[in-house]
């Protein structure tokens, strides 16, 4: 499997309901000697179309939300919309973080923010997360 595909579906699974973590190899392959624009670039795209999953998952599977095998928790959700009700569309800049950031975009598909916002806001917080992992990455080995 070409690395960068591997990277790709390890970013794209990473912002999904499924639990993991690209960070680990995207060091990884930067320590291999891989270029960083490339790897950001992969680490991005990947990321931010994993994103869009949940977005589609929220849009249309929320009248599933008492069912046993659905992936938040009603407290969660109730979290995850009070966040995004104080900071609106701009709250998919924090799609990155760790924990709350699959139920935002989770979140704004339920509340049918309109995609084009969502990509182009989810995809600057990704990519600002994946370019800083790498500057620091950068910085530590100099």
């Amino acid at each position: 499997m070409d690395v960068f595909f591997g990277l790709f579906l390890a970013a794209f699974l990473s912002a999904t309901l499924l639990p993991g973590t690209s960070e680990i190899l995207l060091v990884s392959l930067l320590a291999e000697g891989y270029e960083p624009l490339t790897l950001w670039y992969w680490a991005t795209a990947g990321n931010t179309l994993g994103s869009t999953v949940n977005w589609g998952l929220g849009r249309y599977l929320l009248h599933y939300q008492h069912k046993r095998w659905f992936p938040f928790k009603q407290k969660s959700l109730e979290k995850s919309q009070r966040w995004f009700q104080s900071y609106g569309v701009w709250a998919m800049l924090l799609a990155w973080a760790p924990v709350i950031g699959d139920a935002l975009t989770f979140i704004a598909g339920v509340m049918r923010v309109r995609f084009i916002y969502f990509l182009i806001l989810v995809a600057i917080g990704k990519g600002l997360r994946y370019g800083l992992i790498l500057g620091l990455m950068d910085l530590l080995s100099s």
